[in-house]
């Protein structure tokens, strides 16, 4: 099984680095370590998460009020956006649902 981090996800990661930088220099180095090792867990733990926008699986991260959504898809895990968890739900919906 592989992981494919796609573009908006990566602007996401970006966005939280930025952010997480801007309080503490490291942090956002941090934030990145964190959230890459979230997704790495995905290679055992895939698909046993719950599901939203009715196929979208979503990881919440361990370190950080970050929810990684990914779906599966043949032998591969897509990772779709890597959203912060303290966005109102609507501004979350709208990066799902047209």
């Amino acid at each position: 099984m592989s992981i494919k981090i796609l573009d908006d996800a990566m602007r996401d990661i970006t966005d939280g680095f930025t952010f997480y930088e801007k309080q503490s220099e490291g942090l956002g180095n941090y934030f990145i370590d964190s959230i890459f090792s979230d997704i790495d867990s995905l290679l055992v733990y895939a698909g046993t998460h719950q599901k939203f926008f009715k196929k979208y699986y979503r990881l919440l991260s361990k370190r950080f009020p970050f929810a990684i959504y990914y779906r599966l898809v043949d032998d591969c895990i897509y990772v779709y956006a890597i959203l912060d968890c303290r966005k109102k739900p609507a501004w979350i919906r709208k990066r799902f649902v047209p």
